[in-house]
């Protein structure tokens, strides 16, 4: 069985993106970014691998909004946000503190935050005894996950909370990569991410990273969704 841990959370070079970042995330979170640490890929989608990192739990203000698999957030069901698995991946999480578990299904995307895996449902969070502590080192391995597992991934180098300067930031670089493309993340909170590339498989985007990671700090492999929603 395969240990893995997550990619980081995207950041950026220059100061109006950090600023951008460090609203979202706060100071903290953006000056660990800026370690351009190369962590292990993350979990493929097959049952029974693994990666082990960071659980957070969310409830309100997205209670009753929908997610990126189109379906409306119910925080007391078992759901949980992630990268790059397939909607309707089914995965099974270990408190790593308590050893207490939980099974959830992949119904959103995130956690964006570098060294975080998984976002789970405050139902969720419950199971395994991690509401009062907010964030805990989880063990994920996949249960199971639906039959047409491929589809389409990309880098994430970006992310702002103004819409003009992720434009600039896609027209900069849309002269060097043939696939730039801004995906709008809603929320109490509108994010605007910036994507590079349109990979067949997740392996080939995580080549694709470690060339940006140089030029763009710690950056993500995400899925892109079908339908595409958002992208722009």
């Amino acid at each position: 069985m395969e240990e893995m841990a997550a990619e980081p959370v995207t950041t950026a070079s220059n100061p109006d993106r950090r600023r951008a970042l460090w609203l979202l995330m706060g100071g903290a979170a953006a000056a660990a970014c800026r370690k351009k640490r190369k962590l292990p890929a993350p979990v493929p989608a097959r049952p029974g691998a693994v990666e082990t990192g960071i659980a957070s739990w969310y409830g309100y203000p997205y209670h009753g909004r929908r997610t990126a698999s189109g379906e409306i957030y119910d925080m007391e069901k078992l759901t949980a946000a992630h990268r790059t698995l397939p909607f309707g991946t089914w995965v099974e999480v270990t408190n790593l503190d308590n050893r207490k578990r939980v099974r959830v299904r992949i119904t959103d995307r995130g956690p964006f935050v570098e060294g975080r895996i998984i976002d789970l449902s405050l139902a969720a969070a419950r199971e395994i005894d991690m509401v009062r502590a907010g964030i805990v080192k989880v063990r994920v391995q996949v249960v199971s996950g639906p039959a047409a597992a491929g589809g389409r991934f990309a880098v994430q180098v970006g992310a702002y909370l103004n819409r003009e300067n992720a434009e600039r930031m896609r027209r900069r670089l849309q002269a060097q990569y043939r696939r730039c493309r801004l995906v709008k993340r809603d929320g109490p909170t509108v994010l605007w991410r910036v994507l590079i590339g349109e990979e067949t498989s997740e392996e080939r985007a995580r080549v694709l990273a470690a060339q940006l990671r140089p030029d763009f700090g710690t950056v993500f492999v995400v899925r892109l969704d079908e339908p595409a929603g958002d992208e722009l």
